[in-house]
């Protein structure tokens, strides 16, 4: 059987493996996340953490002590850091256990983080690179107190990378993480041949058969790579611990949306309402963490554009509605 995704793209898969996945998919569906700092959509279950993704802020070129300052100031209760102004700030003479007070101090917790290493790639050498390229950014995240970063398919985007062999090395990477204490989350790119869809992310979450393996969604990247948002109603609390928030404008063909399309969510034409109600049905407690690579926010004001991103999503998140669950 070859199912195809979306974007139109074949997807071979095997019975056993696809029965693996099934059942690792409803163990992911059981398991709850703990420990985000919440603010509760009215009459839900779930909960929601405002981030700030810093390539919000990027263009501004601020150090990341200026950005944790910024994001506190606006409010945010959560923050996902790119490694590479931790590593500027690091480089630079700063203390990673100053910094994460510092973030402790004003109430902000790095619920997840940027980077890209290879873990993906077929070449073994590229991978095992991958692999001490990822240690090094446990560690360096750990000592500020973050508790994921982000693992998309870093240099397997051009060609598509078979889903089981994407399962034994997301695998490898997540028993890298138990010893730090951070959690890699697949993280889907739209554009790209390799996890490029939800149902990509997925299998692999599901089929790398650990307790900690959750997915990285992101709503333009959603939209891009051709995934029905429907996909996220079968998917339980422990899949998404953190979800990359943005909107895109009305176009013909999403494949000719990048990176720079993106909006403030609720200023274009994503069904942003219904992912949170969903997510807020479904019991989810996730931080919602703003990214866009808006080149006109980069000419703004850093302080002025946090602070209109968390006040567009705080209202979205007021104004849904979810019934209470009921039993029988």
């Amino acid at each position: 059987m070859t199912p195809t995704d979306a974007a139109h793209r074949p997807i071979e898969i095997n019975r056993r493996a696809a029965l693996a996945g099934l059942a690792g998919a409803m163990a992911l569906g059981g398991r709850s996340i703990a420990g985000a700092t919440a603010q509760a959509a009215p009459g839900a279950p779930g909960s929601f953490t405002l981030g700030l993704n810093t390539a919000t802020i990027r263009g501004q070129k601020l150090g990341i002590v200026e950005i944790v300052d910024v994001a506190a100031r606006a409010g945010y209760t959560g923050l996902e850091p790119w490694l590479d102004e931790i590593n500027r700030y690091k480089d630079g003479g700063g203390s990673l256990e100053d910094l994460g007070k510092r973030l402790r101090d004003a109430g902000i917790s790095v619920e997840s983080a940027i980077d890209f290493f290879e873990w993906a790639v077929d070449d073994p050498e590229r991978r095992r690179k991958g692999l001490e390229a990822a240690r090094r950014t446990m560690d360096t995240l750990q000592k500020i107190g973050a508790k994921r970063v982000a693992a998309p398919a870093s240099g397997a985007t051009d060609a598509p990378v078979e889903l089981p062999r994407l399962a034994e090395r997301y695998r490898a990477v997540l028993a890298l993480g138990d010893q730090f204490g951070v959690v890699p989350e697949v993280e889907v790119w739209g554009f790209s041949k390799t996890l490029g869809n939800l149902a990509e992310a997925v299998y692999v979450a599901t089929a790398a058969g650990h307790p900690r393996a959750c997915v990285l969604p992101d709503v333009y990247h959603l939209h891009r790579g051709g995934s029905s948002f429907e996909g996220l109603r079968l998917l339980g609390p422990a899949a998404i611990p953190a979800f990359h928030f943005n909107d895109y404008p009305q176009v013909p063909d999403p494949r000719t949306l990048n990176d720079s399309d993106r909006v403030y969510p609720g200023d274009g034409v994503a069904p942003i309402r219904w992912i949170l109600e969903t997510l807020a049905a479904g019991g989810f407690h996730v931080m919602l963490s703003l990214e866009v690579f808006n080149k006109e926010y980069w000419a703004q004001d850093p302080a002025v554009v946090a602070a209109t991103g968390v006040r567009k999503m705080q209202a979205l998140v007021d104004s849904i509605r979810v019934p209470a669950p009921t039993g029988s």
